[in-house]
């Protein structure tokens, strides 16, 4: 039978560039007669809307082309709020922004071309998705929402480094060094602050909170790699909080996680695994960040996805 493919397209994604790829994409596909729909999205908010369509439709294959958010919201259309899948679909990757964090953590091509050719061509593996369950603003009213993530979630500077960097330091400087730039910055203006972790039961007050990293994936943000032992399938998720930092170990500590080097608990650095994580702290405007983009405000519940998600990988000789 043949497979029908949805894209969704985000030409937002690297301050507008992505929007450059939609004509050689089409050509490709109408050449190779792939069945399939072609979405251009006017926000990520329709992405997501559009994933979810396309799951409920009974698409096979449903294509995010973009960057780490566009990942982001057409992953959260596979699930509903209870960790459950809304159909057998698999989920295809074409990065066309800035950052390929989820890529470079998956093996799946950061070329658009070869990444393409590796959605229709690739093999499927099952990975584990994020949950988060979070605190919302919403006009005057808060609520509570549900979402999912693919790669990590912030708590603390996370949220702050993601505005700066947004706001054009990666445009100028380029991925790593603008994020590095924002992460200074930040630096400069951040709070600290006392959080409490509560990892599968057991509860662990960090006094002066700089960054609590909540993740699956080896790349988390322009560079910054944590090295973790989690499988593809992997239930649990990586802990990393980094406590006290100041001017003096500040260095180090940025020289650690972007090495990518085994991680090695210290009076400010803090790291294990978890099934599911409750963050609470003091401060009611304390944010949460996940896959590159502010979304709301403790407390939050993170833990993992009931079901697997299904990816198109590159097909390994």
């Amino acid at each position: 039978m043949k497979m029908r493919y949805c894209f969704i397209h985000n030409p937002g994604s690297n301050h507008g560039r992505s929007g450059k790829c939609v004509p050689y994409f089409q050509n490709i596909l109408k050449a190779q007669n792939i069945a399939h729909d072609y979405n251009i999205t006017s926000s990520l908010a329709e992405a997501a809307e559009l994933s979810e369509k396309a799951n409920r439709a009974g698409c096979d294959c449903i294509v995010a082309v973009g960057g780490d958010g566009t990942i982001n919201r057409v992953v959260n259309g596979f699930y509903d709020t209870s960790g459950k899948r809304l159909s057998n679909a698999r989920l295809g990757v074409v990065h066309t922004g800035t950052s390929p964090d989820f890529c470079r953590s998956y093996g799946i091509p950061t070329e658009p071309f070869a990444a393409l050719d590796t959605v229709l061509e690739g093999h499927t593996v099952k990975i584990s998705v994020g949950k988060v369950d979070y605190r919302k603003s919403q006009g005057n009213r808060e609520r509570l929402d549900t979402r999912y993530f693919s790669c990590c979630a912030n708590i603390g500077l996370g949220a702050a480094v993601a505005r700066y960097a947004n706001s054009g330091f990666r445009r100028r400087l380029g991925d790593s060094s603008g994020t590095l730039v924002a992460i200074l910055m930040a630096l400069i203006t951040f709070k600290l602050s006392p959080i409490e972790i509560v990892a599968d039961g057991k509860t662990t007050r960090i006094p002066r909170n700089i960054n609590t990293f909540i993740g699956k994936t080896d790349f988390v943000a322009s560079g910054i790699k944590i090295c973790n032992n989690l499988e593809l399938d992997d239930k649990r998720l990586y802990v990393l909080t980094l406590d006290d930092v100041n001017w003096r170990n500040v260095v180090p500590l940025l020289r650690c996680i972007y090495s990518g080097a085994p991680l090695r608990n210290s009076r400010s650095l803090s790291f294990g695994y978890a099934t599911s994580v409750v963050i609470e702290a003091e401060s009611d405007s304390y944010e949460v960040e996940f896959d590159g983009d502010p979304q709301g405000t403790l407390p939050c519940t993170i833990s993992v996805a009931e079901e697997l998600l299904d990816l198109i990988v590159e097909q390994r000789p």
